[in-house]
């Protein structure tokens, strides 16, 4: 399985998304050689998770999803359960450190709620990206 890619799959990442509770993207731009050097090892991630919906979301295609937020740097990881935003920030390209951040947080989950870092980036209360990519 890889990471879908939101302008491309529309209709796969929705499918997921209305399946599994979690969502992984990895919010890039097609410019970014660092992002485009990360695209396959985090396509590799996304076959280890397979409950997990992945996508690969590019900022600028798909601005109107990450208006709201605001994205300086790249490779910026949104982990998303339900419709709470788990985390939300910039991560090195080291797919090691996402996996170990993504089982902290699916175990986390299971004992309650999840509490954001205080290093996460801000996102408005009432945003989801999962919620915007349902109705497009």
């Amino acid at each position: 399985m890889t990471a879908y890619t939101h302008s491309d799959d529309l209709k796969q990442v929705q499918t997921q998304l209305a399946n599994k509770n979690w969502l992984v993207a990895c919010l890039c731009a097609a410019w970014c050689d660092t992002c485009t050097a990360y695209r396959s090892a985090f396509n590799q991630l996304a076959a280890q998770h397979p409950d997990k919906c992945f996508t690969w979301i590019d900022i600028e295609d798909c601005a109107h999803l990450v208006e709201e937020i605001e994205i300086e740097n790249f490779p910026t990881i949104l982990i998303q359960h339900l419709d709470q935003v788990a985390f939300l920030g910039t991560m090195l390209p080291d797919t090691m450190q996402l996996h170990r951040l993504i089982n902290s947080l699916d175990d986390s989950i299971k004992i309650g709620p999840i509490k954001r870092s205080a290093l996460n980036q801000e996102a408005p209360e009432d945003w989801s990206l999962r919620q915007l990519i349902l109705t497009e």
